[in-house]
């Protein structure tokens, strides 16, 4: 503090003093960060809550795709074990039904009747010429290195790709046929699930190989005449799609699905 003497010097100690025992006014503060920091504190709190909440203690970003793979790995070892157990109960009802047979005639009667049939119907292995259609998908490509206007979605095999070679084969007179070594009839369903080919509720990758019994030159005749057969292989040589017929001696197995109608019609 500095001393000076004369009344205005004393006039300003005193105003000094009574202002240092007055009551001071608060600083004002901005409104807008007192509402705001608490909003965004309980916001901010609110998110943790609730994602630890949806994870559950798991990472939310984890990769899920070894959990699907079990999961599929693990249906698919429950479709075996049912097809095992069916198998051995239908080996029972034939063994049953070959046990009555021998004492009951209408019961013979049909057990003939219906062995008549197993070979038209699929359920006998066959082995004759044949020929052998395999379609493959194109090699993988990046994105970058693909040619203008084409996509992955071209360098595929498809549903429609693989049934019309299956059509051409039936219109060619195909006795009997099967897909990756499995039995197919003519109620029998080929649907594709991305690359994937689902047949009698297995999934199977390509190449996908078709084999047919009949007439070679018959069934080689369908295939050219096949307006699906003939786009096929133009995107083979567009796309470097694989496509390999061939003429040899073939097996194709019995049909050993279910054999279960939900509707038939007797023909007149």
């Amino acid at each position: 503090m500095e001393y000076t003497s004369g009344a205005a010097s004393w006039q300003k100690v005193l105003r000094r003093a009574v202002a240092g025992l007055l009551p001071r006014r608060p600083v004002q503060r901005r409104a807008g960060w007192s509402i705001g920091v608490p909003l965004i504190a309980a916001a901010a709190g609110l998110l943790f809550t609730t994602t630890a909440t949806t994870a559950g203690g798991t990472a939310l970003r984890e990769d899920r795709r070894p959990q699907l793979n079990q999961l599929i790995e693990d249906r698919r070892e429950q479709v075996e074990a049912s097809e095992r157990k069916a198998a051995r109960l239908r080996a029972e009802v034939e063994s049953q039904t070959a046990a009555l047979a021998g004492s009951d005639g209408p019961i013979k009667a049909a057990q003939d009747r219906a062995m008549g049939s197993r070979q038209a119907a699929g359920f006998t292995a066959l082995t004759g010429t044949g020929v052998t259609v395999e379609l493959n998908d194109a090699p993988r490509r990046n994105d970058q290195n693909l040619p203008k206007g084409v996509s992955n979605d071209d360098l595929v095999v498809h549903q429609g790709d693989v049934q019309a070679v299956v059509n051409a084969l039936w219109a060619g007179g195909a006795e009997a046929m099967s897909i990756m070594n499995v039995r197919v009839l003519a109620t029998s369903a080929v649907r594709c699930v991305g690359n994937t080919l689902l047949l009698h509720g297995r999934v199977y990758s390509p190449p996908f190989k078709i084999v047919a019994i009949g007439d070679p030159a018959a069934l080689q005749r369908a295939l050219a005449d096949s307006k699906g057969v003939r786009l096929f292989k133009d995107a083979v040589d567009s796309y470097q799609l694989g496509y390999r017929e061939s003429v040899s001696m073939v097996t194709v197995p019995a049909f050993e699905d279910s054999t279960a109608l939900r509707s038939a019609t007797v023909p007149r």
